[in-house]
């Protein structure tokens, strides 16, 4: 009796471990349909507005406003960008001579068209004098406060925290009696130093967290070899940064190609403006040229994405930074 029992419960033991993994099997696959599901929803909701704007960019205006919308053009057209390189501005635009012309026909062109490629022009110029000033000012504090025990040093840290916990929006007169004293309203200089009051703090602590991760005997090697301090930061730690380093120079060019507020405040000619406001510009004339604002979008992201692809190798090394020890 107890052999046919043990045979019995033998010959069901290979059944279940079966069944175990078919079980398995299929929870692995409906785990992964479900990741799968969630990242195409997330990838839809994030990438719609961009293929948007890339494709109505290339339609006229009567296309747009099309119900349905086209999502790919019936007849792609370049008016918009040829209209944006060709822009001057020196046409006096009145009520009546904008009548003349036909939105729909995809011909309009505001008022303050001729002002976008040199709003990108301060933009970008705005945006490497505060990454470089970020760079020069960031790097040394950060390894100071790292590597460098000094009464205060601490205070310091928690000061700089509490800097990124104050709102923009309350800097602003504070920064405009500083800008106005200054003597530099109307001048990109203003928006560089209000910038790099926003960008630096968080350059440092970012740069603080990465050097106090690097061991210390890196340094004191260093200084061993003969390195004085400013040559142990540019050939033990700089290089071996590279990846905070990447993300603090992100950080700081698109906080300074995306800014509105403080622009707005400081800037009030075609001389000093820069791309977000002369884009916002575009929405508040006689009538509004879609068409022609999609454009002028889609030309305002190619220097973000470049510099993201230009930095793409540090990026993925700053992300798997640290996941493999040993």
């Amino acid at each position: 009796m107890q052999t046919d029992r043990h045979l019995q419960s033998a010959g069901r033991a290979p059944g279940r471990s079966i069944n175990y993994r078919r079980r398995a099997e299929i929870f692995r696959w409906l785990h992964r349909a479900v990741i799968l599901a969630g990242s195409l929803a997330v990838m839809l909701v994030v990438l719609s507005p961009v293929a948007w704007l890339v494709s109505s960019s290339f339609q006229n205006e009567a296309e747009i406003v099309s119900v349905p919308p086209h999502w790919i053009p019936d007849q792609p057209t370049l008016k918009n960008f040829k209209a944006i390189f060709a822009a001057t501005g020196d046409e006096t635009v009145t009520y009546e001579t904008r009548n003349k012309q036909d939105p729909a026909s995809g011909d309009y062109i505001p008022s303050t068209a001729g002002n976008l490629l040199p709003a990108m022009a301060n933009s970008f110029i705005v945006a490497t004098l505060v990454v470089i000033l970020n760079l020069l000012v960031g790097i040394p504090a950060a390894y100071a406060m790292a590597k460098i025990r000094f009464y205060g040093r601490n205070g310091s840290i928690y000061f700089i925290l509490t800097t990124r916990v104050i709102p923009d929006i309350a800097l602003v007169v504070p920064f405009f009696l500083v800008i106005k004293n200054l003597g530099l309203l109307d001048h990109i200089l203003s928006l560089v130093i209000t910038y790099l009051a926003i960008t630096v703090p968080f350059t440092v602590f970012i740069l603080i967290q990465y050097f106090e991760g690097l061991p210390d005997e890196l340094d004191k090697a260093a200084r061993v070899d003969g390195c004085s301090r400013f040559q142990s930061l540019t050939r033990v730690f700089l290089p071996l940064a590279m990846p905070s380093l990447v993300a603090v120079i992100l950080f700081a060019f698109l906080t300074s190609w995306n800014e509105f507020l403080l622009a707005l405040m400081f800037t009030q000619t075609a001389a000093s403006q820069t791309l977000p406001i002369v884009l916002a510009s575009f929405t508040s004339d006689f009538t509004i040229s879609f068409s022609f604002i999609n454009a002028a979008g889609l030309l305002a992201i190619v220097p973000p994405v470049i510099v993201a692809i230009v930095f793409e190798r540090y990026i993925v090394s700053g992300l798997t930074a640290g996941a493999v020890k040993g």
